[in-house]
């Protein structure tokens, strides 16, 4: 059985949104403030692609609420299934809420132009404030790295069980594609 085709599709567009933030993240940052892309194009598709990761995960769980979706294989052992689960959880809880404190820093910068989703500004949610800003930019940066580090262990799991055990039935990713 595989998960219905609208998660599969949002599954596969949010792997290759997030993953495009992170690189852009890695790219944007570092750069000199005194490159014109930095702030001109960077910066605005960066909030851009945020909001909309975001808007998808939301989208994602409310689908995943209504539809029938596969049990995980019972040839898998009850610490496989614990950790899947577990992962999951912690997956769909940083997808939103790493945008949110991209979100919120954008918000409390005093520098900032706020965030722009595609062309349109959205309404900043919290006063301007520096230090606060601070701490959401630390927050952002760091579960960016933990939601990271889950998409890798993500990754490697689906791959063990696609490769590596002996068992076809174990083949998860088969339900993703």
């Amino acid at each position: 059985m595989k998960y219905p085709l609208v998660l599969r599709i949002l599954h596969w567009t949010m792997a290759v949104i997030i993953l495009g933030m992170i690189w852009a993240g890695w790219t944007m940052v570092p750069m000199d403030d005194n490159t014109p892309s930095k702030f001109d194009h960077f910066y605005p598709w960066h909030k851009s692609f945020g909001m909309l990761a975001l808007i998808l995960v939301l989208v994602r769980l409310a689908v995943r609420l209504r539809a029938s979706l596969p049990p995980l294989p019972n040839t898998l052992s009850a610490w496989e299934k614990a950790a899947a689960k577990t992962g999951h959880i912690a997956l769909y809880t940083l997808m939103v809420v790493v945008p949110c404190m991209g979100y919120s820093m954008s918000s409390s910068f005093t520098q900032s132009d706020g965030v722009y989703f595609f062309g349109v500004n959205l309404p900043e949610i919290l006063p301007k404030n520096d230090d606060r800003f601070e701490v959401f930019q630390a927050l952002h940066k760091y579960l960016a790295y933990t939601l990271l580090f889950l998409v890798v262990i993500h990754v490697a799991g689906a791959l063990k069980h696609r490769f590596l055990d002996k068992d076809p039935r174990n083949d998860v990713l088969s339900r993703m594609t």
